[in-house]
């Protein structure tokens, strides 16, 4: 198939990589020239504008969005109903929040553009073995995609969720739960730490060992022991650990329905204690979201939380 990437940043341009090595045609478009230049020299059709790139496709256009949630989403939804036709489907695949989902469907429906949302999960690791995409939109469209979702996903890693707004919403609740996962490992591994038995303990090893035939071995303490092997007392690890919304997203929604999660809840709130003092064990979660994620280790910061907006 013939698709439009607009944002080409960590996860875009592995997931333009990806396509395009799948045999689909990728035009690709980002704020930063570099970065398209680079897509064009990797084999990709590279476009300087929206409507460039609008034009490089042919009807029905589909266009995918990998731009950070929020204002940057609004305005490229708010573009690109400008530019596109009827037939044409947007999809964002970015982390938004699935209530903007609605909004946007709302405003590209009466236009007879198509949209969908789709969760994708993988983090940097996602070029090589593949992304979990969650879908939210119509059925009949998710079926005329399919090439582009198996070509992303290894086997049966996608699905449709639901109606517009359930991928991104699954994504969310998804999120939430790696953020429990993650306190617990970090919180087992800060025991193990203050115990008389850490200075005998390579923990590499020991999520190694647990990782093989044990209830808790997954792909996170697989990264756990990547991350011990870089850092093996997290010495050189600022014990400062960011949340990228949807833990926050999914705590919010926990409370409009009454719904318990205190385990998700606590594990937010640990996120922002991290930005106080912090702990060996926040510091094996930042390592964490640098070994999945790619996102940066944080050089040393003075005592105190960020305050509201920055």
């Amino acid at each position: 198939m013939q698709i439009g990437m607009v944002g080409l940043g960590r996860m875009g341009m592995n997931m333009a990589r990806r396509l395009a090595g799948g045999g689909h045609e990728v035009c690709a478009y980002d704020i930063t020239p570099a970065a398209v230049s680079l897509a064009v020299k990797e084999g990709m059709k590279g476009a300087n504008t929206l409507d460039e790139l609008a034009d490089m496709l042919k009807a029905p256009r589909v266009v995918w969005l990998m731009v950070p949630a929020g204002r940057p989403v609004d305005d490229a939804v708010d573009a690109l109903g400008k530019i596109l036709r009827r037939g044409d489907t947007v999809i964002d695949g970015g982390n938004s929040y699935y209530k903007d989902d609605l909004r946007h469907e709302a405003a590209l429906k009466p236009k007879g553009i198509s949209y969908m949302d789709v969760g994708v999960s993988g983090g940097i690791w996602g070029l090589e073995k593949g992304y979990c995409l969650m879908a939210g939109g119509d059925e009949k469209l998710y079926k005329k995609l399919t090439p582009v979702f198996d070509t992303l996903a290894p086997g049966d890693a996608h699905l449709c969720c639901g109606a517009v707004g359930a991928g991104h919403f699954v994504k969310m609740v998804h999120n939430g739960i790696e953020y429990g996962m993650m306190s617990a490992y970090g919180e087992g591994f800060d025991i193990l730490n203050s115990s008389g038995y850490a200075k005998g303990l390579d923990y590499g090893k020991v999520a190694r060992l647990w990782n093989n035939g044990s209830v808790i071995r997954s792909w996170l303490l697989e990264l756990a022991g990547s991350a011990f092997e870089k850092h093996p007392d997290l010495s050189g690890v600022e014990p400062y650990v960011e949340d990228s919304g949807e833990g926050r997203w999914t705590v919010q929604q926990a409370i409009e329905t009454a719904t318990p999660a205190p385990v998700i809840t606590a594990a937010l709130y640990q996120r922002f204690s991290s930005r106080g003092s912090g702990s060996f064990s926040d510091s094996l979660l930042a390592a964490l979201r640098n070994e999945f994620g790619g996102h940066a280790l944080a050089k040393k910061k003075k005592p105190g939380r960020r305050k509201a907006g920055e």
